[in-house]
């Protein structure tokens, strides 16, 4: 594959590269929802961040900081798999219509395990979980067989 692979003007790299960034975006924005969660609650994990916080304990229980947390954790398991399979997917050439649908799929299936999650329903947070794996396992499967084993 020439140079252009990894380049704005190849147009599954830059579909890559945007949806990669709404992922990782969400991925933040997770991360200080958790942060906005201990402060509303007053519940930290370490005792130094109790210092300075009147009222504030440091407990590892606290359902509502709990689910967020779990929810960044399983942000943390998924998202950096897609980043890492989805480049290597951008250098197998694949179809820029096939390829923008893996990149769009799993970043809805993000976005829907996220709300999910924070609101408690299944079976909508299995369904995101499980459409955003389906698309990172699409994506390797046809890196293997472009590859040379």
């Amino acid at each position: 594959m020439s140079s252009a692979g990894l380049s704005f003007e190849n147009p599954v790299f830059a579909a890559y590269a945007a949806y990669s960034s709404l992922v990782i975006l969400k991925l933040f924005i997770v991360a200080g929802y958790t942060t906005y969660k201990r402060f509303r609650v007053k519940v930290f994990a370490n005792p130094e961040d109790v210092k300075g916080n009147k009222g504030a304990v440091a407990r590892l229980d606290n359902p509502d900081v709990e689910r967020v947390r779990r929810l960044h954790r399983n942000d943390l398991e998924n998202i950096p798999a897609f980043l890492a399979v989805g480049l290597l997917y951008v250098l197998t050439g694949p179809s820029p219509g096939v390829a923008l649908w893996h990149f769009r799929v799993f970043t809805a299936a993000r976005c829907l395990h996220t709300l999910s999650y924070l609101a408690a329903v299944q079976p909508w947070r299995a369904l995101g979980f499980g459409a955003g794996l389906l698309t990172t396992t699409s994506m390797a499967v046809q890196v293997l067989m472009a590859g040379a084993l």
